[in-house]
This record gives C-alpha cells, structure tokens and sequence, in this order.
C-alpha cells in the first residue's frame, strides 16, 4: 500500500482530535459525576423562582442550587440543646437533636433521620473513596440538605452531614407533644 503522507504527517492528522478529547474527557467525567438528578414529584416542590422568593441568598444556594457552606459556619455545628431540626424550606421534620453529634467535619452531623424524612440520592463525585456517599433531600420539598456517608458512629455507622443553613431548630419546648 502506497501512500504520499509520511508516517509523521499521518499521526499529526489524528493527533489534534485526540488532543482535544483527552483534554476535555477529565472534565466531562466530573461534570457527568456531579450531575445532580432532577427533583421529581414531591408534596412541596416548587419553582426555582418560588424559593427565591421565600429563601435567603445562602439558602438558596444550598437548598435550591445545591450549594455548600463554608465548614464551621453554622451556629447549629456546636448546638446540642433538645429539640428538633426541620428543613429551612418547607418546616418538615428532618432529625431528632438526640442524634446529633460532633463529627470534627464543621458541619452539623446526625447518625440518622426521622423515618421517611430524607430522601437519598446517589451523586457519583461523592462515591469516590466512599461507595456509600449520597446527597440528602428533604423527603417534602426535594432540596438538597448535605450529604450521607458511611463513617459515622454506631448505631448507624451513617454520618448525615448537612448544611446548617438548610436546617431549622426548633427546641423541645416548642415541639407540639407527643400522642
């Protein structure tokens, strides 16, 4: 087979695209483990414009866009009163103060939820170094409150860590009793 292209010109031909792929494919594979899903149908969902409305700026960007706290900046990090902790955005029930404790991460962090109040969803950037990693969502509303991992304390072994500002606390004092 006879060709007029050297062996150099052939290569440089194919190089360029395969220049720009293994450029872009490291940032492709982390945009794509980042995606979040989509909220599906829930009792309290709402637009994007709605929560605006109702949300403070940082709330809105953790609730609704799914943002982060900065660590250490929530005043409910060190708050281990009696009490209750709700979703900032529709008021549910979300944790029980009782399982609350100090993770050293500057996140408030609980070893587990109020039964049917969190929904977890899997967000694959999360996965890498803990396969059991999901981003957590309020069960009502469908906005994002942190993440859960799997080193927490027993009797779980789950680490809710979420973000203050998506977190309501209402003490024991307030909470209607119990029937």
């Amino acid at each position: 087979c006879s060709s007029d292209l050297s062996p150099q010109q052939g290569r440089g031909e194919v190089g360029l695209p395969r220049r720009v792929l293994a450029f872009v494919y490291p940032f492709a594979i982390v945009w794509l483990a980042n995606k979040q899903l989509p909220v599906g149908n829930v009792p309290g969902k709402k637009s994007a414009n709605e929560w605006r409305e109702i949300l403070s700026p940082e709330a809105f960007n953790v609730l609704v866009e799914r943002g982060t706290e900065r660590a250490g900046s929530s005043p409910y990090d060190k708050l281990y009163d009696d009490g209750q902790y709700n979703c900032a955005a529709c008021d549910s029930p979300l944790y029980s103060a009782s399982t609350k404790f100090d993770s050293g991460t500057g996140w408030p962090s609980f070893y587990d939820t109020i039964p049917g109040s969190v929904d977890k969803t899997v967000q694959l950037l999360y996965c890498v170094g803990d396969f059991g990693a999901r981003e957590c969502r309020c069960h009502n509303c469908g906005c994002h409150l942190g993440h859960m991992f799997t080193d927490g304390p027993a009797p779980t072994g789950q680490r809710y860590c979420m973000n203050g500002v998506a977190l309501k606390f209402v003490p024991a004092a307030e909470l209607p009793p119990v029937v």
